[in-house]
C-alpha cells in the first residue's frame, strides 16, 4: 500500500541526544505516549553519561509504573540506571506546603478569624495550580538544581492543562506587577511577592531556545496532530520557539487480508498527509507502535533505539473469555433509561470519552429521550451538527472565556454596586485574576447538573486528574464564590449531593485494554468511591480482542489485552467492549 510520510523519520534519539538543551517539555493530547517518550529520552541522556532528572508534573501522573520505581517529592535515583532521577509533582501536597508557606508568618500576627479567611481563600483550585508551578519553576531556576543536573526531562500534564501551566509565568507575572491590592484568590499578595524573580527567570527559561525545547507528542491521528498543531501555536506565541514533533505508534505496512491492520495503516497515512502545514515545518520523528506496553528500564531503552524491537508474545486468546460477563455498549445504554439524569463520560485523556459521549448521547436520544450532549474539557471536540440528526438532541460545550466575562459580570452588578469607587476597582482587579476563569467554569459545571433534572444530560468531562480536582473542589468553590456574592447559587449548593445520588447521577469510566490506562481508571475509581460517587460501568474502547487480527504487532497486543480486561471485570458492576473501529465507523 502507499505510504505517505511527511518526510524521512530519523531516529528518535538522534533529534534530541546529543545536543539537547537542558529542560526538555513532553506535552500533547492525553494518551498519547508522553510519559513513556519523556522517560525513554531521559534514560537515553542518563545513558549518555547524562545527569538527568525526569519530572511529572501532571496530577494524574503514571511516572512510577512507568519506571517501575516508587517516586515521592523528591528526586529518587532510578534502579540499574547511574545517572538518572526521577519525582512526582503532587499537586495537593504542594498546596498544602504553599498554604502553610503564605498563612505561616500571619499565625502569631493576625486574630484566628482573618487566618481562616486567608485560608480559606487559599482552599481553591487555583491554589494547586500555582503550588505545582512553583515547584515546577524552582527546578528550572534553583542555583542547586541547576548544578545537580545536566538535563530536566518534564512530563507534563494533558494539553489544556499543559497551556494553563505554561501561561502562568507570563499571566502570574503581569497580575503581580498590575495588582495594588493586599489580597488575591492565592491570598496576601506578599505572600507571593518572593516569588517575583523566580517567575520573571522561569519565562525567560521557557522563551530562551539554547535552554528549553517543546517535543509536542501525538498520536498518527488527525485530532491527536490538530491537538498539536493547536499547542505548537499557542505556545509560539508565548514565545517558545525550540519545538519538535513526535509522532507515536506508527503501524508499519499491513498484509493483504489483514482488513483491521489495513484500516488502522489507512487512517494513520491520511491522517499524516493532512498535518497541518506548520507542523511539517517542525523536527520530525516517528516512533513504531510497540506490540507491548514500554514499562520498565529496559522496554524504555528499546523505544528510541532503532536497532531493537519489542518481544512479540503468544497470541492466543483465553478459552471462553467472550462468555465471562460481557455486554455490549448497547446493553449499558439500555440500562440508563430514557429518565432525566446525570450521565459524566470520565477517564484518562485519550481513551476516546469524546467518541463515547456522541455515541451514548444520540443512542439515549434515538430511544426518545431529552439530551443534551455537552462537555468540561477544553481540549475535546464535540460535534454540534450531531444535533441535526436528532430533534431530542442538543449539543453544546462550556466556553471559559464566556463563563468568565458572565461571572465578572455577574459579581460587579451584585457585589460592586454596594460598594464606593475604590473598593470597586479592588474588586475588578481581583476579577482578572487567573482563579476566576476556574470559579466560572466551575458555576456552569453546576448549571449543568441543575438542568438534569429535566433531561439527560450527558457530560463529557476533561481528564482525569483535572475532573478530580473539579469534584474534590465543590466545598471550596462554595466559600469561594461566596467571597465576592451575597449569595451562594442554588444549584452549587446542591452539587456533591447530587453527584452522591445513585439514580441521579451515572458515572461512566472509559479506558483502553491497557496498563497505563486501566490503573488511572482503577485509580479513578477508587478516588470516586472515597467522595462518596459509586461509578455505574466501564468501557473498554477500541478493543482489538473481539477482532480476527493477523499482523504480528497487533496480534501481541490484542493478546496482551485480556489481562486488562479480566482485571476491569473484577472492579466494574458493568462492563461493556467496543471494538476498534476505522474511520468509517466499520468494526
Amino acid at each position: 500500500m502507499r505510504d505517505s510520510r511527511p518526510r524521512t523519520a530519523p531516529r528518535v534519539d538522534v533529534v534530541w541526544g546529543p545536543e539537547t538543551p537542558r529542560f526538555l517539555f513532553f506535552t500533547g493530547k492525553g494518551g498519547v505516549g508522553k510519559t513513556s517518550l519523556s522517560c525513554a529520552t531521559a534514560i537515553a541522556l542518563a545513558d549518555q553519561g547524562k545527569r538527568t532528572l525526569v519530572v511529572s508534573t501532571d496530577p494524574a501522573s503514571n511516572l512510577d509504573q512507568v519506571l517501575e520505581a516508587e517516586l515521592g517529592a523528591t528526586a529518587t535515583r532510578i534502579d540499574g540506571i547511574e545517572r538518572l532521577w526521577a519525582l512526582n509533582i503532587d499537586p495537593r501536597r504542594a498546596a498544602a506546603q504553599y498554604r502553610e508557606r503564605v498563612v505561616g508568618p500571619y499565625r502569631a500576627v493576625l486574630p484566628d478569624a482573618a487566618v481562616a479567611e486567608i485560608e480559606e481563600q487559599l482552599s481553591g483550585a487555583c491554589t494547586v495550580e500555582i503550588a505545582a508551578f512553583d515547584e515546577f519553576s524552582r527546578l528550572m531556576t534553583d542555583a542547586e538544581a541547576l548544578t545537580e543536573f545536566d538535563h530536566v526531562v518534564f512530563d507534563t500534564a494533558p494539553t489544556g492543562h499543559t497551556l494553563r501551566l505554561l501561561r502562568l509565568p507570563a499571566a502570574w507575572k503581569g497580575y503581580l506587577e498590575s495588582s495594588s491590592g493586599d489580597a488575591s484568590c492565592l491570598g496576601p499578595m506578599s505572600g507571593l511577592e518572593g516569588q517575583r524573580e523566580q517567575f520573571a527567570s522561569t519565562l525567560k527559561a521557557l522563551t530562551d531556545a539554547r535552554l528549553t525545547r517543546l517535543v509536542l507528542v501525538a498520536r498518527p491521528d488527525l485530532h491527536s496532530l490538530t491537538e498539536a498543531h493547536r499547542t505548537s501555536m499557542e505556545v509560539a506565541k508565548l514565545g517558545v520557539a525550540s519545538q519538535l514533533l513526535a509522532v507515536n505508534g506508527v503501524l508499519g505496512p499491513a498484509e493483504e487480508g489483514d482488513a483491521t491492520a489495513q484500516a488502522m495503516c489507512r487512517r494513520q497515512v491520511a491522517a499524516l498527509e493532512r498535518m497541518p502545514t506548520d507542523l511539517r515545518g517542525l523536527p520530525y520523528a516517528e516512533i513504531p507502535l510497540s506490540s507491548v506496553a514500554p514499562i520498565g528500564v529496559r522496554a524504555l531503552r528499546r523505544l528510541v533505539r532503532a536497532d531493537a524491537s519489542m518481544p512479540l508474545r503468544s497470541t492466543g486468546a483465553p478459552e471462553g473469555w467472550e462468555d465471562d460477563g460481557r455486554q455490549r455498549l448497547a446493553d449499558i445504554v439500555n440500562s440508563l433509561g430514557v429518565n432525566a439524569g446525570l450521565v459524566m463520560i470520565m477517564g484518562k485523556g485519550g481513551v476516546g470519552k469524546t467518541t463515547m459521549a456522541n455515541r451514548i448521547a444520540l443512542e439515549l436520544a434515538s430511544r426518545g429521550a431529552n439530551v443534551h450532549l455537552t462537555t468540561t474539557d477544553p481540549a475535546a471536540n464535540l460535534d454540534p451538527s450531531l444535533a441535526a440528526e436528532h430533534r431530542h438532541l442538543r449539543v453544546s460545550r462550556i466556553d471559559p472565556l464566556v463563563e468568565t466575562e458572565r461571572y465578572r459580570r455577574e459579581v460587579m452588578e451584585e457585589a460592586g454596586s454596594q460598594l464606593d469607587e475604590e473598593a470597586r476597582r479592588l474588586l475588578e482587579e481581583d476579577l482578572h485574576s487567573p482563579c476566576t476563569e476556574e470559579i466560572a467554569v466551575f458555576r456552569a459545571f453546576a448549571r449543568l447538573v441543575d438542568e438534569a433534572t429535566d433531561s439527560v444530560v450527558v457530560v463529557d468531562t476533561a481528564p482525569t486528574g483535572h475532573t478530580i480536582l473539579l469534584l474534590d473542589a465543590t466545598e471550596a468553590y462554595h466559600r469561594e464564590v461566596s467571597r465576592n456574592r451575597s449569595s451562594v447559587p442554588d444549584e452549587v449548593k446542591s452539587l456533591l449531593p447530587r453527584l452522591r445520588e445513585g439514580l441521579f447521577t451515572r458515572v461512566i469510566i472509559v479506558t483502553l485494554a491497557e496498563a497505563t490506562p486501566v490503573q488511572e481508571a482503577t485509580d479513578l475509581h477508587e478516588d470516586l468511591k472515597r467522595a462518596g460517587i459509586v461509578p455505574y460501568a466501564w468501557i473498554i474502547n477500541q478493543s482489538l480482542a473481539p477482532l480476527l487480527i493477523e499482523h504480528p504487532v497487533l496480534k501481541a497486543r490484542r493478546h496482551n489485552e485480556f489481562r486488562y480486561i479480566r482485571r476491569v471485570r473484577e472492579i466494574a458492576p458493568r462492563v461493556a467492549i467496543v471494538p476498534w473501529r476505522d474511520t468509517n465507523g466499520r468494526e
